[in-house]
């Protein structure tokens, strides 16, 4: 399932996640830019590699992607989910939120596989807190959704916490399965994903929302 967009509307400008979206693109086409040996020198300097683990790639790995394919990804995500989180909690507030979600995930891979010499990027792992967030803010959402079936595409709208817990459960059962193999086997930083997932929903609940998301909530229910 490929989520195509939400029915939840925003009631503000998601400036910070737009802001996120062109950095995280700018870093891109850079990296692009560069001949093989330097892309791969970029990204061992700003990729976090836990075996050399250096506290400021925490940071710098969650603007740096493997590919097109991941970073456009990563991208439509941030995008359909975060402009609610953006709107609920502020600018600020979010700003900080995306983050911490960030750090938390690339510690919850660091501690799974510490010895890694593989180093780690993406947003994902910050743009799971989003979508954790979202779960817990906006179950009742739906998700125009697509869907592979054999040799058939379709759409169809599911509920935002099914959706989300799906994602969520594949994303945990994957990553209890790549136990005792590398990062560089598995292709994936899973526990990332898991980590930051489960840090939204604990930072959601922590640093509260705006007051006039709690008037609409009270409207909508």
């Amino acid at each position: 399932m490929f989520p195509l967009r939400d029915t939840q509307p925003s009631y503000s400008r998601p400036v910070v996640t737009v802001l996120l979206i062109v950095i995280n693109i700018l870093v891109f086409l850079r990296e692009f830019s560069l001949d093989d040996y330097s892309r791969n020198a970029f990204i061992a300097m700003y990729g976090l590699t836990p075996d050399r683990f250096h506290l400021e790639n925490v940071l710098t790995s969650m603007f740096v992607h493997g590919g097109w394919m991941h970073v456009l990804g990563n991208m439509w995500f941030l995008w359909i989910f975060g402009d609610n989180i953006e709107d609920i909690l502020g600018h600020g507030k979010y700003l900080l939120f995306y983050l911490l979600c960030g750090v938390a995930a690339a510690m919850a891979q660091v501690l799974i596989d510490p010895f890694s010499r593989v180093p780690m990027v993406g947003a994902s792992g910050a743009i799971a807190g989003v979508m954790g967030a979202y779960m817990i803010k906006f179950p009742r959402s739906r998700i125009l959704t697509l869907v592979f079936i054999f040799f058939f595409i379709t759409t169809f709208e599911v509920p935002a916490w099914l959706m989300l817990i799906y994602w969520f459960g594949i994303q945990f059962v994957s990553g209890v399965g790549s136990i005792g193999y590398t990062q560089a086997s598995s292709g994936t930083a899973f526990f990332a994903h898991i980590g930051g997932f489960i840090a939204g929903i604990i930072l959601i609940r922590i640093m509260g929302t705006r007051q006039r998301y709690l008037r609409r909530r009270d409207l909508y229910w």
